[in-house]
């Protein structure tokens, strides 16, 4: 027996074939799109204005579903996280930034992540899987009926209560390219979500080919997890660098813009004490990027336990975008938001069932952070400081 299809991963071009095999009309995709998305409607009898052997159809044949919600936290500041289980023993997590002039939400592509960037929580818990377009699109879906975005003008979502979406959550998106670029269209599509190109951002670590891909298919505002000004460092900090050094980055980066929404590429700088942080850093940065049309965001370093890492003074992460806007590039320092709950950018990690046996290997090969991995590590950063 065909298992059911799950609607929400569907964008317009895969909702109109599901369509088309079941003898409907092409005009029948948009408006279940509309249900979807639009009323965020699971129930296909509420969905009046659809023939009634469609329903018929859909029932038997599709569901819509998005995974259960395991933990609801809010934090002192608004900042909203949901804990989601995607099956496996694998969880992953959501988060809602409110602000005054929009609201943002974080999404994970992955449960886990193989990057394993030094800093990022999520990368120390391993890799299990990537997620489905299903699971990534119905973080939204979910945050809209958590936050009353349906219960609103008959069932429709008015003024948007998120109105930016952030794939900046667990996992490298442009490793889980086909589910990421399917979420995206649909995120997009009027009919949906009619999220702006300029307001749905894509992060990555700096997978080259992927960005050269995004590109062609589904050009939205990028964002480039860079924290550091050379490759030595980079290597340590980001080892996706080794594969992809930042000469072959910033050449991608360069040719992203030519169809992207927004005329500059933002780079994410997580600011460690005594690693990255120095003038001379500073100095190097404005020297790498000085034919990138770009804005930093500097993000103070959010600790987690065994991470060996100290997040830099105030005093130095002010000097450094100082140092940066004197030399004219747009420089923002990010608010750390949802820490007591967290959900601070680095903090994601969920619960992950790591086929990678990452943390095995991390324990078995470092004893802690003194040695092992870490102590090298340690050695590199020592010497490029």
């Amino acid at each position: 027996m065909t298992a059911h299809v799950n609607l929400l991963g569907l964008d317009a071009d895969g909702l109109a074939r599901r369509c088309a095999d079941w003898g409907q009309k092409p005009f029948r995709a948009r408006q279940l799109m509309r249900w979807l998305h639009q009323r965020g409607e699971a129930d296909f009898d509420a969905m009046t204005d659809l023939a009634k052997s469609f329903r018929e159809v859909l029932r038997e044949r599709a569901i819509v579903a998005a995974p259960k919600v395991l933990r609801d936290h809010v934090s002192s500041d608004g900042t909203r996280k949901w804990l989601l289980d995607v099956g496996g023993g694998n969880a992953v997590e959501t988060v809602f930034i409110p602000e005054t002039d929009r609201g943002t939400l974080c999404v994970s592509t992955q449960a886990g992540c193989a990057v394993n960037c030094l800093f990022c929580s999520t990368g120390k818990q391993g890799f299990s899987r990537n997620l489905e377009a299903h699971e990534i699109v119905a973080q939204l879906w979910h945050a809209n009926h958590a936050l009353g975005a349906y219960a609103r003008e008959g069932g429709v979502a008015g003024d948007r209560i998120v109105s930016n979406v952030v794939f900046m959550g667990m996992g490298e998106p442009l490793q889980n390219y086909a589910s990421t670029l399917a979420a995206l269209r649909i995120m997009l599509d009027d009919n949906a979500y009619g999220l702006s190109r300029r307001r749905v951002t894509v992060s990555t670590s700096g997978v080259v080919p992927m960005i050269d891909r995004l590109r062609e298919d589904c050009p939205v505002a990028l964002a480039i997890s860079l924290h550091a000004p050379n490759d030595a460092l980079r290597d340590e900090l980001v080892p996706l660098n080794r594969k992809y050094p930042l000469r072959e980055l910033l050449a991608a980066c360069r040719k992203y813009l030519e169809r992207a929404p927004r005329d500059f590429v933002t780079f994410e700088y997580v600011m460690l004490d005594g690693v990255n942080d120095s003038d001379r850093h500073a100095v190097e940065l404005l020297d790498l990027v000085r034919d990138v049309p770009c804005k930093f965001n500097l993000i103070p370093f959010n600790p987690f336990p065994g991470s060996g890492l100290r997040k830099s003074a105030p005093e130095r992460i002010e000097a450094f975008a100082r140092r940066l806007s004197e030399a004219g590039i747009v420089t923002t320092v990010r608010r750390t938001r949802g820490d007591d709950i967290d959900a601070a950018c680095g903090q994601l990690a969920g619960e992950v069932r790591d086929r990678t046996r990452l943390r095995q290997r991390m324990v078995g090969s470092r004893a802690g952070v003194a040695t092992g991995q870490r102590e090298r590590s340690s050695v590199a950063l020592v010497e490029h400081r």
